[in-house]
Order: structure tokens, then sequence, then C-alpha cells
């Protein structure tokens, strides 16, 4: 059986294209061909999606805005799947701000100060999405997601639920909603009144990001977790391989933290680059460096089935 046939005979009527290009779906510009990329409006569409790929043992995955994925360059027979639709409005009431999974954190973050409130200054720089943020309690400048988030909406084994954020529920970029666990649908952050400096706060942190951070070029943000003690990009610099290269892949020379698309990286580049700055440091330093960004290759997604 043809299970991506079957799939695309289950999913008539929802939005789809076939073998879309992974590098023109994510922020690192790397990566082959996806099987299928499917934008569901809302959560029916979203269940159909689901359904079809598990019945057909079809591979599927949460593509969020593609910020902080590296996708292979033989690409995937598999689904990503996009929130498009109401996944992507939001809107604020009082304190509050209900943001569906598909909206962006950077308009939705600017929305809620330009209202008066605060508490995420330190989110409207990030190219992620909402459902991105929470899945992996995006953080910089000292906030992250879990201080102010409250309830969040999922699909889980097929059904609507929505839970109250509960101290253990998220840690260090990583948190129990995350998909394959749940597919986030809807989240509702608790912010405070504006003390007056917000919008001064948020400005200062886009400052500091133009300044520091390798926006010139194509990545998918910080390249590794901060390992208890350090800060990534400073062993990684300390290591002396800030400016290394791999091909088309390089240690950022603006912030070691990154590792950075040139114009023609591969994904055999970026991994390769990604593990002879582990072996260094950990030679160095006895530090093991985690990967933040998520490395998907077709086989990591049959693994999920």
């Amino acid at each position: 059986m043809d299970s991506k046939k079957s799939v695309i005979d289950s999913i008539t009527g929802i939005a789809y294209e076939l073998g879309a290009s992974a590098k023109d779906n994510t922020t690192f510009r790397i990566g082959g061909r996806m099987g299928i990329l499917a934008k569901p409006k809302n959560i029916p569409e979203l269940i159909r999606l689901i359904h079809a790929a598990e019945e057909f043992d079809y591979p599927y995955f949460v593509l969020g805005n593609g910020s902080n994925l590296l996708i292979s360059d033989s690409g995937a027979d598999a689904m990503f799947i996009r929130l498009s639709g109401e996944f992507c409005d939001y809107r604020i009431n009082g304190s509050t701000l209900f943001a569906g999974g598909g909206a962006f954190l950077s308009s939705a973050s600017r929305a809620s100060i330009n209202a008066g409130l605060m508490g995420l200054e330190w989110a409207v720089g990030i190219p992620g999405t909402i459902g991105g943020a929470v899945a992996m309690n995006a953080g910089a400048y000292g906030g992250e997601t879990v201080q102010v988030l409250k309830r969040v909406t999922l699909l889980a084994d097929g059904k609507v639920i929505t839970k109250e954020v509960k101290p253990g529920d998220m840690g260090y970029r990583h948190s129990v909603f995350a998909f394959p666990a749940a597919v986030i649908l809807q989240s509702e952050f608790e912010l405070a009144a504006d003390d007056g400096g917000a919008k001064a706060r948020m400005e200062e942190y886009n400052l500091r990001r133009r300044e520091k951070q390798p926006l010139e070029f194509a990545s998918a943000g910080s390249t590794f977790k901060r390992p208890e003690g350090h800060f990534a990009g400073k062993l990684i610099e300390d290591a002396g391989l800030k400016g290394f290269r791999i091909g088309g892949a390089e240690v950022s020379a603006k912030h070691a933290g990154f590792i950075v698309n040139t114009g023609n990286a591969t994904f055999s580049d970026v991994t390769e680059l990604i593990k002879e700055v582990q072996k260094r440091v950990y030679e160095l330093f006895s530090v093991h460096l985690e990967p933040e960004i998520k490395i998907i290759t077709e086989e990591s997604l049959k693994l999920q089935i």
C-alpha cells in the first residue's frame, strides 16, 4: 500500500503541497523535499490530517515556522504540518493574550506591548511561532515563556484538552506540551500592566540582537543548549572555533553560539560542524554541548510511528 497516496486521498479539501522544499520552509535554508506540506486552518482539519497519517502509518511532524530545524538534504517522505488560518490568530482581553499555535511570537508579543502590557519584551525579535515557543519554553535576556504562560489548549490522543501550566511542566528549552506528545492549538499568557519601560526594553533587546547576532545569515538560532554552569558560545569561542567552517557552514564570527549558512551549506556540512564543535569543546573543557536545534531525517520521523 502507498501510504502517501492513501493519506492524500483522505485529506481532500485541506490545503497541501507535494514535494515542497525544506530549503524554502526553514530559516536555515537547508533541506530536500517534503512528502506533503499540509496547512490545516482549523481543529477539524488538523484532526483529519493526523488521523490519516496515523491510520496509514505515514510519519508526520509539526513544522512551526521552521525556525529551529535542520532537515536532511535527502528530504523526508513524511507529512509536515504548518498551522494556518485560525491557528494564526491572536487577541488581547484585559491583561491576557490569547494566541494560536501558528501565530508569530514576535507579532503577538509586539501587539501585547502596544496594548500597554509587559512580560514578552524579550520575544519580539524571535522568528518562531507561539506553539514553538511553548513547546521549547523559548526565552532570551532573562525572560522565558513559562514566566507568563498560564494555560495551553492541546490536541493529544485525538482529543482537545486545556491544561493549566503547573510547576515542572516546563524547564530549560523543553516542556511536556511539545510534539509528538501533543500539538499546541492555543496558549494563554497572563501579562502585567506596562511599568512605562516595556517599549524601551523591547527596543534595547532588538538592538542587542542586531549588534551581537548574525542576523545577516540564514540560521536556526542558537545551535546548542546552554550547559549547566557555562555559556555555549563562550566555550566555543574559547576553543578557538569562531569563524571555523566546514563547507558552507560556519561557526559565526559574530557570535560563536550560532552556526550559520553562508549561502550554500548542506545538511552534512552543518551536522559535521556540530560534531566537530562538540568534540573540541569536550576535549578542552569536558563539557558536552547538546544541540538546541531539531535535526530531522526520514529515519528519525519513522521512529515516531
